[in-house]
């Protein structure tokens, strides 16, 4: 199999021509996201081409310093897009997002480029690109499940409040919200592991088939990066949860804030919902 083929500059902005036809149908359709629309794709466009140079740099260049350098960076703008979401978290819960998706991520990374492709962490051809799809799955896995934990809390406020009264538990309150948002988290990579050699091919498999790889090959390699994405995901996302709704009461079993148990400082500044279970007197 030959490599994949050279796209020159002219043939590559044809494709841009595509946003005229998502530009028209958006206009007909009354969607007023014409500006997000362009600012997401020249983003895009400036980003991967400064990806593309700094990337290309460390791969005539290798030296483990620059290696971790920018595995560090990825995973610090990956924690960052998640707490940009959610300012008003508690600095506790704030700090579980941010070690989970660290910890998770490098623990997997770690395992799959010693374990599976048997290659060096600071071989920057194997762990810049896994990296990338490892922290952007739980990157995003860790966004819908808070997404959905703070959504499902506020709308359960009043039966909260209503099991507080009786005598119920934080933890047991909060833990059914917790097991919801982690299951409504890894959904879509599950949906995706079903669907995938049937309804798709997976970009990973894509790009190296285009690149020349036999198939066989680029099949176990996109099988266990699925893999590994999925327990990046669920890890990420079960330490960000489980770590972080211990922080939203106290030692007397209060909930922390009464304007809303996600809002606010938390129990780090001692302000919790007064009409309470245990703590109660």
């Amino acid at each position: 199999m030959s490599g994949a083929a050279a796209i020159g500059i002219q043939r590559f902005l044809v494709i841009y021509l595509l946003l005229l036809l998502v530009l028209a149908l958006m206009k007909r359709s009354r969607i007023s996201q014409t500006k997000l629309l362009l600012t997401a794709s020249l983003r895009m466009t400036v980003q991967l081409v400064l990806a593309g140079f700094v990337l290309t740099y460390i791969f005539e260049n290798p030296h483990p310093l620059l290696t971790v350098g920018y595995l560090a960076a990825m995973m610090s703008f990956a924690i960052h897009r998640v707490l940009s979401k959610n300012r008003d978290l508690n600095r506790g819960f704030k700090l579980s997002i941010g070690l989970s998706l660290a910890f998770s991520g490098f623990a997997v990374l770690i395992y799959y480029v010693a374990a599976v492709v048997n290659q060096s962490l600071f071989n920057p051809q194997y762990a810049i690109p896994l990296s990338g799809m490892i922290f952007g799955n739980a990157m995003t896995g860790v966004n819908l499940g808070v997404k959905t934990f703070r959504e499902s809390t506020a709308a359960g406020k009043e039966r909260m409040e209503a099991l507080l009264n009786f005598g119920a538990s934080p933890k047991s309150i909060l833990l059914p919200f917790v097991n919801q948002a982690l299951e409504t988290a890894i959904l879509p990579t599950l949906n995706s592991m079903v669907g995938m050699g049937i309804v798709s091919l997976p970009g990973m498999m894509t790009g190296q088939i285009l690149s020349g790889t036999l198939p066989t090959t680029a099949i176990l390699y996109q099988i266990s990066i699925m893999v590994a994405n999925c327990s990046a995901v669920c890890l990420s996302v079960f330490g960000s949860l489980h770590f972080g709704y211990h922080t939203l009461y106290n030692k007397r079993s209060q909930f922390c804030r009464r304007g809303g148990i996600l809002n606010g400082a938390g129990c780090d500044e001692g302000k919790a919902e007064s009409g309470t279970g245990e703590g109660k007197k």
